[in-house]
């Protein structure tokens, strides 16, 4: 029988948001697979868990994939750990989950951090729907096209960026959705110099014109406002209100349907309807 993959979130700054059920899947599993021992070895180390390390990464995946899941198929168990947050979440974890589930191998989450909801929470931006970016890429071109794509974007956007590129990425930001578009910028999240700043792309750029950014920040971009649909006459409503009713609809609910989509009266639709196809 196979063991199973436990992907296991760890913190993102501070220590004391380790799970007690991260702690105890830590200790159980035979063996933890991380992005960087040494990361991961410090924190085993502060929780004093003593477990065999193996390195897995985007630069490994495919040879350290194949070795895990040979362990797992032959009845171990492993966590698997990425520096920070949760694995598999814009991390080459997805690779092995993938392996695991093309090879019956049972894969477990252990829930913890996620450096982009907890941004998306303090934000104070809409949170029913967003999508979530990840790292923009280093190539310019690739990168604006990227963010010309979700120019119309209406859910909230979270992306990563490292301090070195915070200015450019502000920029391109300005220029693709508009200096007036809202943004929180979440700074070294649970850590001790944790901030963030809630304002306009273009009072964030000018900010980070006379600030060094600092640490590790998650951009939480409010989505583009909802297009209104243009403003429809009675003469419009009514041609609807027939194409429906040629298509199947009784004409009481062909005039019902326009009207809630349009705002038009129900009677005007109703009369107007009547009048064009007579």
């Amino acid at each position: 029988m196979s063991g199973t993959l436990y992907l296991v979130a760890t913190p993102i700054g501070n220590l004391g948001d380790l799970s007690p059920r991260g702690l105890e899947t830590l200790g159980a599993v035979d063996f933890i697979a991380a992005e960087d021992t040494r990361v991961s070895l410090k924190l085993l180390n502060h929780f004093q868990i003593k477990k065999p390390l193996v390195s897995y990464h985007e630069h490994n995946a495919a040879a350290a994939g194949q070795a895990v899941l040979s362990r797992l198929l032959a009845g171990e168990s492993c966590a698997l750990v990425t520096d920070a947050g949760t694995p598999a979440i814009s991390d080459p974890g997805e690779l092995l989950v993938r392996l695991c589930g093309e090879n019956g191998v049972e894969v477990l989450s252990i829930p913890g951090c996620c450096a982009a909801v907890n941004a998306l929470a303090v934000s104070g931006l809409p949170t029913g729907r967003f999508t979530f970016e990840g790292f923009l890429s280093v190539n310019k071109q690739s990168r604006r096209e990227h963010l010309e794509s979700l120019r119309g974007e209406t859910r909230t956007m979270i992306f990563h960026e490292a301090p070195h590129k915070l200015r450019p990425t502000l920029a391109d930001f300005c220029q693709a959705f508009g200096p007036e578009r809202r943004i929180a910028l979440c700074r070294e999240l649970t850590k001790l110099h944790e901030e963030t700043r809630r304002c306009t792309l273009g009072e964030a750029a000018a900010y980070y014109q006379d600030h060094d950014p600092r640490g590790e920040y998650v951009l939480v971009v409010a989505g583009a406002a909802p297009r209104e649909e243009a403003a429809v006459t009675l003469e419009e409503g009514a041609a609807r209100v027939l194409a429906l009713v040629e298509a199947g609809q009784r004409l009481k609910d062909a005039v019902r349907e326009v009207a809630e989509h349009t705002g038009l009266s129900k009677n005007g639709l109703y009369a107007t309807a009547l009048e064009m196809r007579d």
